[in-house]
C-alpha cells in the first residue's frame, strides 16, 4: 500500500492503517511524538544521573542527600564521585578504627595518585583513655594546602570519630629524598636518606646555647 507523497510522518502516524492518516491526525500526532520522545529520552538517560560516576557535578549534593552525605565545596569533583560512591557499604563499619581509616583514604587517594596505604589509625593506647592517632601520608608541601588538607581531613574525623574520643592528627609530608624510588625498588633492603631523620645537611657541632656568641 503506497503512502502518498508529502512530508515525512510522525513515527506514531506510521503505525495506523493508510486509512486513517491525514492531516489533522498527523499533525496531532507529530505534537504528541515531540512531547513523549523529549520524556522517554529522560527517562532513558536517569540511570546515569543515578551513578555519581557519571551524573552532572550540579547532581551531587542531591545523591549525597540520598546517603545522607554531607560534601565539601572544595573537595574536588572526584573525590565527592568517590565519596558517594564507597560510602554506603563504609556505614557499617562507622565509629570504628578500620571504617575512619577507609574513609580517609578515599579523601588522600586524590591527593596521592590513586595510592592506597597512606592512613593509619592508631588506638591502642592505654593512656588516656580513649584517644587514639590518625596519621596521613600526603604528595604535598605547599604550606597553604597543607593546611587546608588538614582542615577537611579534622572535619572528616570530628564527623565519624565516636563522641567520647579525642585524637591527635600527624600529617607526614615529602621531604628531600638523596636515593631515588627507582634505584630502592632495583636493591632491595636500601634504606632511604631521610633529611634530618638519618641524614644531617651540614656539620654536626653542639648547638650553641642562648645567649653564646657565634
Amino acid at each position: 500500500m503506497s503512502v502518498p507523497d508529502g512530508p515525512p510522518m510522525s513515527g506514531y502516524l506510521d503505525l495506523l492503517p493508510a486509512a486513517m492518516r491525514d492531516d489533522f491526525l498527523g499533525a496531532f500526532l507529530a505534537a504528541f511524538e515531540t512531547v513523549f520522545t523529549g520524556l522517554e529520552n529522560t527517562i532513558e538517560g536517569l540511570p546515569a544521573y543515578l551513578d555519581p560516576q557519571s551524573a552532572p557535578e550540579e547532581f551531587l549534593p542531591w545523591l549525597a542527600g540520598w546517603v545522607a552525605l554531607s560534601l565539601r565545596a572544595d573537595w574536588p569533583v572526584e573525590t565527592r564521585r568517590d565519596f558517594i560512591n564507597e560510602v554506603v557499604p563504609l556505614y557499617r563499619e562507622r565509629g570504628t578504627p578500620a571504617g575512619l581509616r577507609k574513609l580517609l583514604e578515599i579523601y588522600v587517594r586524590p591527593i596521592n595518585g590513586g595510592r592506597t596505604g597512606d592512613v593509619a589509625v592508631f588506638d591502642d593506647f592505654d593512656r588516656p583513655a580513649h584517644y587514639f592517632q590518625v596519621r596521613l601520608t600526603l604528595n604535598e608541601a605547599d604550606p597553604v594546602r597543607l593546611r587546608a588538607l588538614q582542615e577537611t581531613a579534622r572535619a572528616i574525623i570530628d564527623s565519624e570519630k565516636p563522641a567520647h574520643t579525642f585524637y591527635a592528627l600527624k600529617i607526614v609530608t615529602p621531604t628531600m629524598r638523596l636515593v631515588s624510588e627507582e634505584f630502592m625498588a632495583a636493591n632491595p633492603g636500601t634504606k632511604p636518606l631521610i633529611l634530618g631523620h638519618n641524614t644531617l645537611l651540614g656539620t654536626n657541632d653542639a648547638p650553641v646555647a642562648a645567649g653564646e656568641p657565634t
